[in-house]
């Protein structure tokens, strides 16, 4: 549950500091810009982590999927490709888009890990664990949606 709660501590706390500053004048900013920063800030973390905790990451994928550190190198890749093609106008909406596309597509892990208790990042609390990241994720969908895609 920790994990958890550093994810939304990663958004949440420079977004408000950001914000901050930017009323008492500053550091000057729109929300969107603020929005995409902490998207990029937990992208690069969590894309960082893919390096530092591959083993334990590669757990949380099902026993079907084939060479899992190797997802998990690709998909940290990915996260990171993402965080960067944030701030590079002919690619931020793609990247976005790319992002949003990525956090569906990797919850499936999270339920896995979950139903079968395994222990990485709070999913050894079983099915209840779910409970929490599930609106977390929908949050973080959301929240890249809102300051990285949407006109």
């Amino acid at each position: 549950m920790v994990l958890t709660f550093l994810l939304l501590a990663v958004l949440g706390i420079p977004y408000g500091v950001l914000s901050l500053l930017n009323n008492r004048g500053v550091w000057r900013s729109n929300s969107r810009w603020r929005g995409r920063f902490c998207v990029t800030l937990l992208f690069l973390l969590t894309g960082c982590a893919h390096f530092m905790f591959t083993s334990e990451m590669a757990q949380i994928l099902p026993l079907w999927v084939g060479h899992p550190t190797a997802i998990i190198y690709v998909t940290g890749l990915l996260e990171l490709a993402g965080a960067i093609g944030l701030w590079i106008s002919v690619f931020s909406r793609a990247a976005g888009i790319g992002l949003f596309i990525f956090l569906a597509a990797v919850f499936p892990a999270n339920i896995y890990a979950a139903v079968h208790r395994i222990d990485v990042g709070g999913q050894g609390g079983g099915p209840l664990y779910l409970l929490i990241r599930a609106p977390l994720q929908i949050l973080l969908m959301t929240w890249v949606w809102y300051f990285t895609v949407r006109k």
